[in-house]
């Protein structure tokens, strides 16, 4: 058995989970007998057996045993599928199995290398065997390669390079190769012209792949690559009922729209903070993306001026909702120079031990007692290895790095009512901003296409007005996608829209499901609406119960009757995106069952909800997941109230 370093190791399980993954197939043309194209590769090549006579006029002290090298390869390429299962394959190209053998030491104490560069051109005929209902596929087959570059470069100390061709090599090798690949589909559902792109290994035994006539030296190739495959389809036979197989109940297709599309929305938002400031690997300061003031900007600093508005925003909260996260320290600074009996504790955590976590905490402190002239009295500090409540969790070895950057943070705590939020979490205080949203979530159309999760392997849709003109979206997956109105309406003010939702079902049935939709883009003035948020640890050790008076007493009595309540969960990029979206979804849900208790006590019946679990969709988060302190503000759920009419 020959090595495999642990390069290539990771580079074989790359492979397989590419080759392995789901993929997107097209049912409405049929598919192509005969396809063509081109591929290209890496060869790496290890080296086994025994070489030292080089050529006629050289034959070296030291024999070479093993060694091994990355060469290209490339081919271009030709495949026949008359069948579901067996075809033919034909790869002709050019084919690198140069390398470099490991160093030897002469018997003058002198080290030796000798570097191949082994070039052949090569025809590979293979079988393919598809496995049913999948893209997966096998192939098998020999190769046959005809020897073009045979040059060596010999060097060893105290003499000078030797840079030759080999002698005596075998200028035509009959061998064998095995491996597997995967079609993916680039090509839309109803073109002819169908294109795949075909990630593939292949493994190449040292038998019949002696280098030369003579001594032992053989070589043994693994190969991955990826090969762009086209074909030209015919038109699928059209069946009265293209979708008997599958019964209507298990996949249902519905269309959500808004009575009016919501253009704008201006919003009084109640933004939380999470008490925590984050520091860089290798450095003690407080990290520059925080907002830093001198004593004259401290003096003049008003935590309102952070709430009225200077810009819009889009739908979420962005750039300036973070900004007012930057600006903690701030309005820490001026709420203890505003509440003179007011005390707080820092507790700062580094993974390199308590020492450095007291000095980020002694960092943050200073700049308080400097910038804002808070007396030193009134903080304590103290430092720790991990936070009381960490990221990183004991036995824990996945996404280690994101974890550890939300570790190394000072934790600001107080139990001093001026610094509290007065019900639910033991939150600080939050910000009241006034927001812009643009494309509020009321203004989404909703496409759900019940049982698509386990029905189908994927579905499209085309939306065509009343002039004819169609957009498509899609490819999708999930049992629920959405898009804003004012996408689909473009300039319009409004449209009538025919939907048509096409699928392929995993057993390669197409589907298709239609609806309509109109669509009336609201006027430009702005409604008025209330955004509240929760925040969640990473460990789940705070639950939705544990704002229940919050939800109760704060948010509920701002919903009058007639009003849309649109709850939305969602979590940061750790961990399976499967798990993250369920989670986002129960806590959306729970904090639903809360309020709607609240209203029901309250005798307000008539109140419409909404409820998202979006878990790490990174198009719907409220903000991205580079910094530590974006991805702890991701785990949310927000509630936004759309007073009714």
């Amino acid at each position: 058995m020959l090595p495999i370093n642990n390069h290539l190791k990771s580079l074989i399980i790359c492979s397989l989970m590419i080759i392995t993954s789901q993929s997107i197939t097209q049912a409405q043309t049929t598919q192509p007998n005969w396809w063509f194209g081109v591929s290209g590769a890496a060869n790496f090549n290890f080296y086994s057996g025994t070489t030292q006579r080089l050529n006629n006029s050289l034959i070296v002290p030291t024999a070479f045993h093993k060694g091994k090298g990355i060469r290209p390869y490339g081919s271009l390429l030709m495949e026949y599928r008359p069948a579901t299962i067996l075809g033919f394959m034909l790869n002709v190209g050019y084919d690198g199995r140069g390398g470099k053998f490991d160093s030897v030491m002469a018997p003058c104490d002198c080290p030796a290398t000798l570097k191949t560069n082994l070039d052949y051109i090569t025809i590979e005929p293979s079988l393919r065997l598809s496995v049913p209902s999948t893209n997966l596929y096998f192939f098998a087959g020999p190769r046959v390669a005809f020897g073009m570059q045979k040059e060596f470069m010999y060097t060893q100390l105290k003499q000078a390079d030797t840079n030759e061709d080999f002698s005596q090599t075998n200028t035509t090798l009959f061998s064998g190769q095995i491996g597997m690949g995967y079609d993916l589909p680039i090509s839309s559902v109803n073109s002819k012209t169908k294109a795949s792109l075909s990630p593939f290994i292949s493994y190449h035994p040292y038998f019949g792949q002696d280098a030369r006539k003579i001594e032992s030296w053989s070589v043994s190739t693994l190969r991955a690559g990826i090969a762009l495959k086209f074909g030209r389809a015919g038109k699928a036979k059209e069946t009265e009922s293209p979708i008997a197989a599958i019964p209507v109940r298990e996949v249902t297709f519905a269309v959500r729209a808004p009575k009016t599309v919501p253009v704008k929305r201006l919003v009084s938002e109640t933004l939380p903070l999470r008490s925590s400031v984050f520091f860089n690997e290798g450095s003690t300061e407080i990290p520059a993306r925080y907002v830093l003031l001198n004593n004259n900007q401290a003096s003049a600093f008003k935590e309102v001026s952070l709430q009225n508005e200077q810009t819009p925003n889009m739908t979420g909260r962005s750039a300036r909702q973070l900004n007012v996260y930057h600006n903690i320290l701030n309005i820490l600074g001026d709420r203890m120079r505003a509440n003179s009996n007011s005390v707080i504790s820092l507790s700062g955590a580094s993974a390199n031990g308590p020492k450095e976590g007291k000095i980020f905490a002694e960092t943050i402190k200073q700049y308080l007692v400097s910038a804002f002239g808070i007396n030193a009295s009134r903080i304590s500090t103290d430092g720790r290895t991990k936070p009381l409540i960490p990221s990183e969790q004991p036995g824990g070895t996945k996404e280690l790095v994101l974890l550890r950057e939300g570790d190394r943070r000072v934790d600001i705590s107080s139990a001093s009512p001026e610094l509290l939020m007065e019900v639910g979490g033991g939150m600080m205080k939050p910000v009241q901003i006034i927001a812009t949203q643009v494309d509020p979530l009321d203004s989404h159309v909703i496409f759900n296409v019940d049982g698509a999760k386990t029905v189908l392997k994927s579905w499209t849709l085309d939306l065509t007005d009343e002039n004819g003109s169609v957009k498509h979206y899609g490819p999708f997956t999930r049992d629920q996608e959405s898009m804003t109105g004012t996408s689909i309406l473009g300039n319009s003010k409004s449209g009538n829209y025919k939907v048509v939702m096409l699928g392929e079902s995993k057993t390669g049935l197409p589907v298709r499901k239609e609806a309509t939709v109109a669509l009336v883009r609201q006027d430009e003035t702005t409604e008025k609406g209330y955004r509240y948020s929760i925040l969640f640890d990473f460990n789940k050790s705070n639950s939705v119960a544990s704002y229940d008076k919050f939800l109760t007493e704060v948010v509920s009595p701002l919903i009058s009757s007639g009003s849309t309540v649109i709850v939305h969960g969602h979590t940061d990029i750790i961990g399976e995106e499967e798990y993250n979206h369920k989670l986002s979804h129960n806590r959306a849900t729970e904090t639903q069952k809360i309020i709607q208790a609240a209203l029901t006590r309250a005798g307000k019946n008539n109140v419409t909800f909404e409820t998202f679990g979006f878990g790490e969709d990174s198009s719907r988060t409220p903000f991205e997941n580079n910094l530590p302190e974006e991805r702890f503000y991701n785990r949310t759920v927000i509630i936004d109230i759309v007073p009714g009419k």
